[in-house]
Formats: C-alpha cells, structure tokens, sequence
C-alpha cells in the first residue's frame, strides 16, 4: 500500500492560514467593498403596491420588461435565493449577536480607529488596481494617503490625508476587470459571503495576491491574517447593523432589493461616481452613521483620533 506524507502542524497551519486569506479577499469584495463608497439605500415601504416588481437596473415600466431584465441579470435565482437562506440563518444566528457585542463593548472612537486602521491596510491594493486602470492621478492620491496616515496618522489608526483634502476612494480587482471590458457575468450569492457576480468574485479571489501578509511566513505574520480576517468581517458587519436592518424591514423582498442594493451601487463604483441616484437616499439618515467616517466628510484631524 502505497505511504502518502503526513501532514505536518506547520503545512496544516498554512492551510488554515490560506483558508482565512481567501475568506478576507472574498470579504472585502462582495461585503466590504460597500464599506469603500457612500452607499445609497432604495426608499421602499411595506405600504407600496404588492403588485409592482422589486427594482432592477434600468427596468422598464412594463412587467414582461422587468421579468426579462431580472432573468438575464439572474438567471440562477432559485439556487441564488437558497443561498440566500442559508446565509441570512447564519448571519441572524451568529453574525449579527457578535456584530451587537462588539458594538456594545467598543466605544465608537475605537471603531472609527479600527476601521481607518483596516482601510489603510487595504490602500496597497487600491494603489495597484489604480495604476492598472491608468488612473495615475488617484493612484498618486492614494499613495500620498498611505504614506500620511501610516506615518501622521498611527499607523493608519487616524486620517490626517482626507483633512489635507486627499480623499479616499476605492478600486478593486474586480472593477479593474470591468475597466479592462470584461463582462459582469451573472449575479450570484456565494456561500457565507453574499452577494457578488462572476467578475467580481473572480476579482476577489486576485486580491488575494495584493495582499503582503500572504507572502510573509511568519507566526506573526499568521497570527496578523487571522486577525485582519476577523476584525475586518465583525467591523464591517457592524457598520451595517442598521441600514440592513431597515432594508430588511421595509421591503416587500428583501432577496430583491439586496441585489438591487448591490448591483447598483457596484455599478456606481466601477463609474468612480458618488453622485445620488433618483430615487434613493444616503446613509447618512442614519445616526450610527455619525460615526462612520467614510461619511463625516467634514470630520478635522485631532488628538482625539488617537
């Protein structure tokens, strides 16, 4: 009988370590990416018409239109939606109570500093993907960015670079590729980690090589990917607690407007647009969003971000 090597603690704890990589890209495209832009909410009630159709990109007025678009924006609805499911029973069970604690024991200035700190960590990655767009103009932005606040601003902690009028933006692997004229491809929930399309999934999982600590070995280096992976998913999630809260609340279905909620603003995103679009509002509706820096514009560097 043939041996076949055994597997040993190190190799098994690169694995694991690989795992979690892949996890954090597939993170910050489908869910954090949101977290990168100013995000528009759909104005839906539960009082509307319960004949109209969930909302689409660029739908027209008729039914039969809507049901086309809808088909050929999400041709595998069905497993799409028993995706969808069982992702809302783990986010429900597990994601949301450790996303309430985590609000409940940190007080908002340490929020607002951990995700400063996560952005700036991904700030190498928006620089290449800039760069691989020919947007030289935003990529000398965002590296005057990293240097700021890696230096002025504790290690990224604070963000001195937007008070110097240096503002942040964010580019990823997936819109490189629809800048380069690659198709979307369908819409997809993925397991554990939402909504996404071909194209940007596939984008997600390139991150991961814009990623430094993958190429890093180290115990440190290890103990730093489970870190980045964990706080950054329990962060972003926790930034959302109440503008997917009132999405879920108010709409007649929910899967639908999620994936308008998605599709639109990823679309926004490609376009580098953060102008409103009709008919939608702005997070800024909501007060925990005071505390969101992406959307306190006019927030001055002080002491206190330390």
């Amino acid at each position: 009988m043939r041996d076949f090597p055994s597997m040993t603690l190190p190799n098994a704890r690169t694995l694991i370590a690989g795992a979690i990589a892949v996890y954090a890209a597939f993170t910050a495209g489908p869910i954090s990416a949101l977290a990168e832009t100013e995000i528009l909410i759909p104005e839906q009630t539960a009082t509307a018409d319960p004949t109209q159709t969930p909302p689409t990109l660029d739908a027209p007025s008729n039914a039969a239109a809507d049901t086309t678009i809808t088909t050929n924006i999400d041709p595998w609805e069905g497993f799409n939606r028993r995706t969808f499911a069982v992702n809302l029973f783990i986010d429900d069970t597990f994601l949301v109570p450790a996303a309430k604690g985590y609000r409940a024991a940190t007080p908002p200035i340490a929020r607002r500093g951990i995700r400063k700190f996560l952005a700036n960590v991904r700030t190498p990655g928006i620089f290449v993907n800039d760069l691989l767009q020919g947007e030289f103009g935003r990529a000398g932005t965002t590296l005057s960015r990293f240097v700021i606040n890696s230096t002025l601003g504790a290690g990224g902690f604070a963000d001195p670079a937007t008070s110097l009028g240096l503002e942040k933006h964010s580019e990823d692997l997936g819109q490189t590729l629809a800048v380069w004229g690659v198709p979307s491809g369908p819409y997809v929930v993925l397991p554990f980690l939402g909504p996404s399309t071909i194209r940007h999934g596939a984008g997600s999982l390139g991150q991961i090589a814009l990623n430094p600590l993958v190429y890093v070995q180290t115990d440190a280096a290890e103990i730093a990917r489970y870190t980045q992976a964990g706080v950054g998913g329990l962060s972003t999630r926790e930034q959302f607690l109440d503008p997917i809260q009132d999405i879920r609340d108010n709409s007649l279905d929910y899967y639908s407007s999620l994936r308008s909620f998605y599709l639109q603003n990823r679309e926004r995103e490609i376009a580098n647009d953060a102008a409103d679009a009709d008919g939608f509002g702005d997070f800024e509706s909501f007060d925990e969003f005071d505390d969101f820096d992406d959307f306190e514009e006019d927030e001055a560097f002080s002491d206190d971000d330390f």
